[in-house]
């Protein structure tokens, strides 16, 4: 094996530390306004968040309501006319029994969710206490 003589090349570079020091603070410097920034994004990401789901928690509050109301006001309607129907099947009053089965067949028909497309016309009717509810 034949030796190679390894020659070290000495570069003498004059380092000034205070420009080196210099440079470690500003360094740092920018690291902490990138830190704060990105920490200021995140406070604003999270603020984001809040009024989001306070947003949807709302909605869902308005939506749950409507729903409630108009489920109790099918349900009222529902046996009124059951009502109906049992004083007509006593009285043998065949008229009044099919005018009233038609009734209950229309209503059944009918999807309470037909209104909820248009939230706004909801949320100024549950703010309405004379609202009447109609199927």
């Amino acid at each position: 094996m034949p030796v190679k003589k390894v020659t070290k090349v000495v570069v003498k570079e004059v380092i000034n530390p205070t420009e080196c020091f210099q440079q470690i603070v500003s360094a740092y410097a920018e690291y902490k306004i990138i830190a704060e920034q990105e920490q200021t994004k995140r406070r604003e990401i999270d603020a984001w968040e809040k009024e989001a789901i306070t947003k949807i928690n709302a909605q869902r509050n308005l939506l749950m309501e409507y729903l409630d109301r108009s489920f109790d006001e099918r349900a009222e309607n529902f046996r009124a006319l059951f009502a109906v129907v049992d004083s007509a099947i006593a009285s043998g009053n065949n008229e009044q029994l099919a005018l009233t089965l038609n009734t209950i067949t229309e209503i059944a028909q009918s999807s309470p969710f037909k209104e909820i497309a248009n939230l706004a016309s909801v949320r100024a009717a549950l703010d309405d206490p004379n609202h009447e509810w109609t199927f």
